[in-house]
């Protein structure tokens, strides 16, 4: 979109701002050129697109930490960005702020295979962690669908989860220590490489923060051993409501798969024309269980499974046999977003949390409101925690369609919360969700957690404009019973 032409005092700082970063980085990793910016004018939500005021792209702790100390000493916010592949506009830029890339941290720091750690940089990538450790037989759990392309450093920043987060966690989960740079530019450490750091839990305050409260610049995560075995299976089913229900009652049996997604007929008809997964194309719903552990053990729980999605009137069972097999059954699902892209010209992708009982009922809704705003969806799930992802189909070159689509999206999140989940499960709150984040808290729950980012950013400078529908200064939070100074948010543009 055409931005305005800024005056001669905003050029100037802006001019200052820039000589200023070519003093404390290498000229060449400040961007200021808009052919050189333009790749960052949005994250993955790109609906939304704003050019940023520069691109600073640092390579060492000690340059983050000058950079954050100028910007803290001359009132300058700045905007973390990791790979950009965050889908609520975490990343967004602002017109008047620093972006501060992190893609030059890509480097993996240490191996500790005795402690079962890793220590990384922030910019290296979800697959990568994995990749480095598979030769002794390691991986890291959380397995967005991005982990090809998603920085560590932005999975903590939005909490991402993953199709194997059921049983072995989010990032929050897997996290262990980091170290991070405050807005004035003091650098700390938090947790290690130990199970569990002294005192106040800073970590899980910190994990799904959305870049508000810091920058990190170096993380030491949990590795694990792969499981002796692994089997996956394909349960089909004549209605979406049967295989909700197949959810909750596996989970009901005591049995906590390795992973557990669901699909619609939608889904599963775009992803197997997309690759051949072995997607039955005669169901209306899919679920697709991975079970882990001892081989024996492995064995009965496939057992159990079958009867008891017998029992809900499964009309396909299969199980894998060989780790080949498994894989296939996977990579439907891994590549569900760039199916749906091939039966739609844009897609609007949702991420909201229910408890699991809900499915039924929020499967049926959804179809009611897909209807309603003419807008086919297509649902797929991390359906073991309950975590959704409705991909709302429209094209942008249609006039009112985006509008339309958003408002859609904007009562699926509603809904999650009225049956009483949350707006989010680990995409972040962004510029997305942020206008509904009235509808799960109050006033005062708002100033509460606004309160914590005071104490981290006093000035309001690390990603403003982000998650909080209403500004509050810092100096007001700090007074009882006193509710003005409140400071609407900016608008962001928007395609």
């Amino acid at each position: 979109m055409e931005m305005p032409t800024p005056d001669a005092g905003t050029l100037a700082r802006r001019n200052e701002i820039i000589a200023a970063l070519k003093r404390i980085l290498p000229a060449d990793n400040v961007l200021s050129d808009d052919v050189e910016m333009r790749v960052y004018e949005s994250d993955g939500l790109t609906a939304y697109q704003q050019m940023p005021m520069v691109v600073a792209l640092p390579e060492t702790t000690e340059q983050v930490s000058a950079l954050l100390a100028y910007c803290h000493a001359n009132d300058i916010k700045v905007v973390p960005r990791g790979a950009g592949t965050s889908l609520s506009g975490g990343a967004l830029p602002l017109a008047d702020a620093v972006l501060l890339a992190m893609g030059k941290f890509n480097k993996i720091q240490e191996i500790d295979f005795d402690n079962r750690t890793v220590v990384t940089q922030p910019g290296v990538t979800n697959k990568a962690i994995t990749e480095a450790v598979e030769h002794r037989d390691f991986y890291y759990a959380p397995d967005p669908s991005s982990r090809i392309a998603c920085s560590i450093g932005g999975n903590i920043a939005e909490n991402s989860g993953g199709m194997h987060c059921l049983k072995y966690g989010l990032t929050a989960n897997n996290v262990l220590g980091v170290e991070m740079v405050m807005i004035d530019g003091d650098v700390v450490r938090i947790g290690g490489k130990h199970l569990d750091a002294d005192g106040y839990d800073l970590l899980g305050i910190l994990t799904g923060s959305e870049g508000m409260l810091g920058v990190i610049t170096e993380i030491t995560v949990r590795i694990l051993r792969n499981p002796a075995s692994a089997r996956a299976m394909l349960l089909g089913f004549p209605s979406v409501e049967a295989g909700g229900e197949c959810v909750a009652a596996i989970i009901a049996a005591g049995i906590i798969p390795g992973g557990m997604e669901m699909m619609d007929k939608l889904a599963i008809e775009a992803m197997q024309g997309f690759v051949d997964s072995g997607y039955p194309l005669d169901v209306e719903s899919l679920l697709v269980v991975e079970l882990d552990g001892p081989e024996v053990e492995v064995d009965h729980l496939i057992e159990q499974v079958s009867n008891i999605a017998t029992g809900l009137g499964a009309t396909h069972i299969r199980a894998s046999e060989s780790d080949a097999e498994r894989q296939q059954f996977w990579q439907g699902r891994m590549s569900a977003f760039p199916s749906v892209g091939r039966i739609s010209p844009d897609y609007y992708c949702m991420d909201g949390t229910i408890p699991r009982h809900k499915l039924p009922i929020v499967l049926n809704r959804m179809n009611e409101l897909s209807e309603q705003f003419g807008l086919r969806v297509a649902n797929v799930f991390h359906a073991g925690d309950g975590n959704l992802h409705p991909l709302i189909l429209y094209d942008a070159n249609i006039p009112g369609e985006l509008d339309k689509a958003e408002e859609f999206g904007s009562e699926i999140l509603k809904l999650c919360v009225e049956v009483g989940g949350v707006l989010t499960g680990e995409h972040g709150v962004g510029v997305e969700k942020r206008d509904l984040m009235g509808e799960m808290f109050t006033e005062d729950d708002l100033k509460q957690q606004q309160r914590v980012k005071c104490a981290f950013d006093p000035g309001h400078l690390l990603n403003p404009g982000k998650v909080y529908p209403t500004l509050h200064r810092c100096v007001e939070l700090g007074r009882m019973h006193v509710h003005n100074g409140e400071l609407p948010f900016p608008d962001i543009p928007r395609l």
